[in-house]
């Protein structure tokens, strides 16, 4: 026998306000301070109860490539790195390296990793800030510090952010940009690295990152060999109307619908994260030198690619010295886009050789994976290689 439609109206009901009032209930949260310092940056979720950072060769690094330590900010925090040698440098100097003591460093200039970096004149540093969740060792991470050693005579440096893995503190927009500005400041005052062989790059909320890093020297008159941006967002509240957090859970999206509603969520946003004003004010303190690179990757299901695209317009205005308007500009970056037969592209602004602002949209990837892509280690090479065409798709 038929059911009445009124039976089946109570656990239809049901079925729909479970999921309706978890979301309800997120979004309430969400607007307190504390809960949506966790939402966001995710820091506490990790694997450090049964992963030992401090033994990097169970991620496959030979004894002693990797060196785990620590540095301090401005602010009185304490933040956890790792330095990573190349593994050709690495053989060079397999026999001392094997030989010595292995673990976490507390005084990493006595030690030879530190001594090989300091004293090679030629040495090339990659300064890698990485996304939210987890820690420096965490989910692809290792495979992208596999992806850019492994071949390459580059070094990396990357760290955890404050209250991420073992770093001391609780996160924020203006303490994590002190961290990579401590970490910049360890790779160029303490390792001596000038800043024209050092790349900076970031992934996700790294990007935010790695602008509000680049801004700050630029202010000071610092120009890195390269600035790179695997994934990136205009800035936090125009992301989270359309991200979605591991690819299927929305944030704000549902709300997209009802614009006031939208605007009232986003008005209780703390940490802005204004990466596309960041990178135009790079642009304009830029004097000399500007490798700018945006790659996203175009199945990316957290973080639609069109935000990389707000970024590269914003750094391309600046760049062209023009505030081009929505069609203007779409005509513009037409004139100045190859585009390929998979629907992908390469879109380029310059205002001359030395200032080259690159946005690559990728087929594959994701939102983690790209980062093991030959897309980014070419971006880094490009940085590195001043006699390389970078307008060149």
């Amino acid at each position: 026998m038929a059911r009445h439609p009124s039976q089946w109206a109570v656990p239809l009901a049901v079925s729909l306000g479970i999921p309706v009032s978890l979301y309800v209930t997120f979004l309430l949260l969400g607007a307190f301070p504390f809960f949506q310092k966790h939402f966001l940056y995710a820091h506490k979720f990790n694997t450090l109860f049964w992963h030992d950072i401090d033994r990097p060769e169970y991620w496959g690094f030979a004894r002693n490539q990797v060196t785990p330590f620590s540095l301090d900010t401005v602010d009185g925090e304490t933040i956890y790195a790792w330095h990573i040698l190349p593994l050709a440098t690495y053989l060079k100097h397999e026999e001392k390296l094997q030989a010595a003591p292995a673990g976490f460093s507390r005084d990493i200039t006595q030690t030879e990793s530190f001594n090989i970096l300091r004293h090679d004149p030629d040495a090339r540093l990659i300064v890698s800030f990485h996304g939210n969740a987890g820690h420096i060792a965490q989910a692809i991470r290792p495979a992208n510090f596999h992806t850019l050693t492994d071949t390459s005579h580059y070094h990396v440096l990357s760290i955890d952010y404050r209250g991420f893995g073992k770093s001391t503190g609780s996160p924020s927009e203006a303490g994590l940009i002190h961290d990579g500005v401590a970490a910049v400041d360890w790779a160029m005052h303490v390792a001596r690295v000038p800043a024209s062989r050092i790349v900076i790059m970031g992934q996700s909320l790294g990007t935010a990152v790695t602008s509000g890093v680049a801004e700050h020297f630029a202010m000071q008159g610092v120009e890195f060999a390269g600035v790179l941006l695997v994934a990136g967002f205009s800035n936090l509240p125009n992301l989270l109307s359309s991200y979605t957090a591991a690819g299927f859970i929305p944030v704000l999206s549902p709300l997209r619908s009802f614009p006031p509603v939208l605007r009232f969520f986003q008005g209780f946003v703390v940490d802005k994260w204004q990466s596309a004003d960041r990178l135009a004010h790079l642009v304009s303190l830029t004097r000399a030198r500007l490798r700018l690179t945006l790659i996203h990757a175009k199945n990316d299901l957290e973080i639609p690619y069109y935000q990389s695209d707000a970024l590269f317009r914003s750094a391309a205005n600046a760049t062209i010295g023009q505030d081009l308007d929505d069609k203007q500009f779409s005509a513009w970056k037409k004139q100045n886009t190859v585009n390929r037969d998979d629907g992908t592209f390469v879109a380029i602004a310059k205002s001359d050789p030395n200032v080259v602002i690159r946005e690559e949209l990728v087929p594959y990837g994701g939102h983690n994976d790209v980062m093991l892509s030959s897309t980014v280690a070419l971006a880094v090479m490009r940085s590195f290689e001043p006699d390389t065409d970078a307008t060149s798709p």
